[in-house]
């Protein structure tokens, strides 16, 4: 993968990128829903009312943090164009942006170009959804976190904010900060910022947090983990339906309820894991902020209620970051989440009728994907734990070699 001469993934980003602008353009189509009419409708729509000052306080499909107004709104800088023609431009250009970060800090920091490789050909692997969600544009703010870490704790710290008051799994990127000053100074900084810009949200603009109160009558999405569960029953008479509910094709009916608890319990017992894993860790290498990363957004987005489709996106980025750290332990669950991108974009736009109809193409998608994502989860896990609790530990017991006896005995007649 790693070559001198940057023309390869030059060429490669620009003819991936010009096939994803093709379809979001709908020059080449391809097959399944629209995805490009969530922009054209929903955020357009989401558009017209942030714009009169307020968040759309009537609207329960409204479920992002208040900074997610500048991504929806951003289009405006563009005014010659139409709202979605503006927006794909935008999202293009915060995927390139990314690749830019990725190869200026691979060439001029001494980093492998495997990361960059990852970027260039991994997200393709999603299909036009790259640029038909704002979360390309969430993905550019949390590489540039982790990019800055090393060097800016505190400017890491402003844009792992503003990250997640554009989406919240960004709030993650900071967990794996090398304790003192780093931890300090990132985290002290990311705190100040993010309450600044709530602050400032709520008295500029009605309704900042509304965002909140949005999701609690959500059913199980049916893309998700927990999903399974009913696609299996359904087979065997489940009663339920699916729907389109608070902006996703969800499952609604018996026993849902206790699924999504069960969902919610699984993330908090991963949000455990992840403190006890920041209490025991012993060592930190260059790696490990991206490496603790990178698990703990597998861990939420395996365990959520909700996978959607472009929440591989944020997966993709993260383990772009990773291997441009030649000793980051995570080759494997980066392998797995490409593999997982790829099954998505079969499972969602091709094939999602199947999924919807619970038959046995979608049933075997969903197996599939979901199945690469947990065992990408449970390796990240295995492998940060290994790298900087188990190995340290191990270490530290190990005795010193002894000085040979020989050295001893002359050292003894000098």
């Amino acid at each position: 993968m790693k070559t001198r001469n940057p023309a390869a993934l030059l060429i490669t980003w620009v003819l991936t990128r010009t096939l994803l602008l093709l379809c979001v353009f709908k020059v080449v189509v391809v097959p399944g829903p629209d995805v490009t009419s969530d922009v054209s409708v929903i955020y357009h729509g989401w558009f017209d009312v942030l714009r009169t000052g307020t968040f759309p306080l009537d609207d329960v499909t409204w479920q992002y943090p208040p900074a997610a107004a500048v991504a929806i709104l951003s289009p405006a800088v563009l005014p010659f164009l139409s709202y979605a023609s503006a927006f794909f431009l935008l999202a293009f250009l915060a995927d390139a942006a990314v690749f830019l970060m990725l190869l200026y800090v691979a060439d001029r920091h001494g980093k492998s170009r495997r990361g960059v490789w990852v970027w260039v050909a991994g997200l393709p692997l999603l299909g036009q959804t790259v640029y038909a969600r704002y979360d390309v544009m969430v993905t550019a703010v949390a590489v540039a976190a982790l990019l800055a870490a090393a060097r800016h704790p505190r400017a890491a710290g402003v844009m792992a904010a503003i990250g997640a008051l554009l989406k919240v799994w960004p709030a993650l990127l900071l967990l794996g900060t090398r304790r003192g000053r780093a931890t300090r100074e990132s985290w002290g900084a990311a705190a100040l910022t993010a309450g600044g810009l709530l602050l400032a949200f709520t008295i500029a603009m009605p309704g900042a947090l509304a965002f909140l109160t949005f999701q609690k009558d959500r059913g199980t999405e049916v893309e998700s983990l927990g999903s399974l569960v009913f696609h299996v029953a359904r087979q065997f008479g489940w009663s339920g339906t699916v729907q389109l509910n608070y902006g996703s094709v969800e499952f609604l009916g018996p026993y849902v309820d206790v699924v999504s608890m069960l969902a919610q319990l699984l993330t908090a017992l991963a949000f455990g894991w992840l403190l006890l894993w920041r209490f025991k860790a012993r060592a930190w290498e260059s790696s490990t902020l991206a490496d603790a990363a990178l698990t703990a957004v597998l861990l939420f987005t395996t365990t959520s209620r909700v996978i959607s489709p472009q929440y591989m996106l944020w997966l993709v980025g993260l383990a772009a970051v990773c291997l441009l750290f030649p000793g980051s332990r995570m080759t494997l669950p980066v392998w797995l989440v490409l593999a997982a991108t790829f099954v998505t974009f079969l499972e969602f736009p091709i094939w999602f009728s199947h999924v919807v109809a619970s038959d046995s193409l979608g049933l075997f998608l969903l197996l599939v994907r979901n199945g690469l994502l947990v065992t990408a989860s449970l390796s990240a896990c295995h492998r940060l734990w290994r790298a900087t609790v188990t190995e340290p530990r191990r270490a530290e017991r190990t005795p010193l070699p002894t000085q040979p006896a020989r050295d001893q005995s002359v050292s003894a007649t000098s």
